[in-house]
């Protein structure tokens, strides 16, 4: 052979080799990358800890939560970080307390972002393990920098703090404005009716329910009586913005159809989708077709409308052929609360159910059912179906998923407990502070310290215990679940060692005034 013809097939050859290499190498990096399961955190907004079937509650139906609670692993002992909505987002989000952030508490409609930009979050570490995430549903963290325009790309916002993707309701469904927003920017809006947003003042000319109670379809009982909007009376006050304006029997099935479309788009790739529900949050406004549904009024309604939601969502992925690679967290924001500002009847048609099951204390609550929720991970093939009694947290999902993606890195607060959520241990944490409006308590073993805290006992708007008492509380979940008898005059030992640890990690002392 030529030696021209012998070099030129020898390149030829290596080249041939390399490319066969690089394909090889950009297919195995493909493959591994979708070897790294699906994450979702189904998330539900005021459900309380026996609100579906898997949990006790005998009153109402929830088959589709009960298959998945049933057949994964279900946790007796999961926390939400508090007993209300915007701080438990918080710690979720970025794996750090609560009340470390004196702005990480329920926030109005035109609150700007509290997450740091800068800051490490959930989407952002999964993000940087090759994963696409999207969230639909809540916010409720706060948008913008302040006084934000919502006719313009409003920033930052989820997608600054790691989310590729997201279509929200900017705060609650009691709240105003009453749009979506898709990736920064309302959705439907026409330039031509400008969307206007204040919570102090009225805008000229706008009614309201507290002025205009026969334009309501929904009568308010406290606080939800500025701006109408679909016959609801909201907080806060809006003007324009008509075709943005979200159908509130419609937004469980808007939000299903953004989720499902979501994993449609991203199925051959690795994501994380944090599917936040709006139910059974008030306004309680289930479609039509789940119109007594249950026999407990629009509460129970849209709890089983929510859990005919999570069974198509799951049918989705499996359609997709996605469960067996999907790991599911369900859990919800807080505990359960029937009147929280309006009249729907929640309280009159409660009948035998008992929306905190065994617990005492509800939303707004330090009491258990503040913050003890319902709390399952279910993964197909690979979480053996089982009941853990370890405690757990959702501030500790941050730096488990990121374990299970390939991350080192944790959260401030966040705990790795991978091996927990999975089934593979029943090591829990051992200490775990819980917050109710700024107020904190200490969980540790099976006991919980409440100090001493000023105020009213009863939360009079919602009828809720909210745990504030002149003397230190100590109980013994174990014998008494349902925080009937205080102990701390009982059990000195532990009632001092959790005084100690509760001051080293919240950094102040508690007066130890005890019965």
């Amino acid at each position: 052979m030529h030696i021209k013809t012998k070099v030129l097939t020898t390149f030829l050859l290596i080249g041939l080799a390399f490319q066969i290499g690089c394909t090889a190498s950009e297919s195995q990096g493909k493959e591994e990358q979708n070897d790294k399961p699906n994450i979702v955190i189904i998330y539900m907004d005021d459900l309380g800890y026996g609100d579906m079937g898997a949990y006790g509650a005998t009153e109402i139906k929830t088959p589709n939560m009960d298959r998945l609670a049933n057949g994964g692993l279900r946790f007796t002992s999961g926390y939400a970080s508090s007993a209300t909505c915007t701080p438990s987002r918080y710690a979720l989000l970025t794996g750090t307390y609560p009340w470390r952030n004196k702005d990480a508490r329920i926030l109005p409609g035109t609150a700007p972002l509290i997450i740091d930009t800068a800051q490490l979050t959930l989407p952002k570490l999964l993000k940087e393990q090759g994963y696409h995430t999207g969230i639909v549903g809540k916010w409720h963290l706060g948008l913008g920098i302040g006084n934000v325009d919502w006719n313009q790309h409003i920033s930052p916002g989820p997608n600054e703090v790691g989310f590729d993707y997201s279509y929200i309701l900017a705060a609650t469904q009691d709240r105003v404005p009453t749009v979506y927003i898709e990736n920064g920017d309302v959705d439907g809006l026409d330039p031509d009716d400008p969307i206007l947003v204040d919570y102090s003042t009225n805008f000229e000319g706008e009614p309201t329910g507290k002025d205009n109670p026969e334009l309501l379809t929904m009568k308010w009982h406290h606080g939800h009586n500025n701006s109408i909007v679909n016959g609801i009376p909201r907080i806060g006050f809006m003007k324009g913005g008509e075709s943005a304006k979200w159908s509130d029997v419609d937004m469980a099935d808007h939000f299903l159809k953004k989720a499902q479309d979501y994993v449609k788009s991203h199925k051959e790739e690795p994501f994380f989708l944090y599917y936040a529900l709006q139910q059974p949050h008030v306004p309680r406004t289930p479609n039509p077709r789940f119109v007594g549904a249950s026999d407990l009024g629009p509460r129970g309604d849209v709890i089983v409308e929510a859990d005919w939601m999570i069974g198509e969502f799951v049918k989705t992925l499996e359609e997709e052929g996605l469960l067996e690679n999907t790991l599911i967290i369900f859990s919800s924001d807080n505990g359960p609360v029937l009147n929280d500002g309006y009249y729907d009847n929640a309280v009159e048609m409660l009948g035998d159910h008992t929306p905190a099951g065994p617990l005492r204390g509800g939303k707004y609550s330090l009491f258990e059912a503040g913050t003890r929720v319902p709390f399952f991970t279910y993964w197909k093939g690979t979480i053996q179906p089982g009941v853990s009694d370890a405690i757990v947290s959702q501030i500790d999902l941050m730096t488990s998923l990121g374990q299970l993606a390939g991350s080192t890195k944790k959260g401030e607060d966040s705990e790795n407990f991978l091996s927990t959520f999975l089934g593979n241990s029943n090591v829990g944490r051992t200490e775990l502070v819980l917050e109710a409006s700024s107020r904190l308590a200490l969980r540790k073993g099976d006991y919980v310290m409440i100090p001493p805290h000023k105020g009213p006992a009863i939360s009079a708007s919602v009828n809720i215990e909210i745990g504030n008492d002149p003397e230190i509380q100590l109980y013994d979940l174990k014998s008494d679940i349902g925080q009937q008898t205080n102990i701390a005059k009982d059990k000195p030992e532990i009632l001092n060692d959790m005084v100690k640890d509760y001051e080293r990690i919240v950094g102040s002392a508690v007066p130890l005034k005890v019965k």
